[in-house]
């Protein structure tokens, strides 16, 4: 299996910037694609961002296209997710996940597995 720790989440003020890192170890050949997703309290857990480990290949949600960037540095097992321009609406806990494969699914929450999570909070 595949064991995923979050860290870099935080309290920021609107506008600011906040770095996430997700370090990956285990059976970390196993990974084909990581994400990040996010949930907020009463929302659904949606989609952020995912990158290919393979190729590098990105995706983006909509609301976060041009103010997040993600990023992956093999040679650590660690994807990255910088967050710049935030809004209070950015406000939820963030969770990385693995999977096997990158593809048409890796925008919805079908991960083999996910860290525990950490929270950003934007404020106003």
């Amino acid at each position: 299996q595949v064991q995923l720790v979050e860290s870099g989440g935080g309290l920021v003020q609107a506008g600011g910037s906040l770095r996430l890192s997700c370090a990956a170890s285990g059976r970390t050949f196993s990974i084909g694609a990581m994400g990040w997703f996010r949930q907020a309290p009463g929302r659904e857990r949606e989609s952020v961002a995912a990158i290919s480990w393979s190729s590098g290949n990105t995706y983006y949600a909509n609301s976060v296209k041009g103010r997040f960037t993600i990023s992956r540095d093999n040679a650590k097992n660690t994807v990255y997710l910088q967050m710049n321009s935030l809004k209070p609406e950015d406000t939820a806990v963030y969770y990385c996940g693995w999977n096997t494969h990158w593809g048409p699914h890796i925008s919805t929450p079908e991960y083999d597995d996910w860290g525990p999570g950490t929270q950003v909070t934007v404020s106003s």
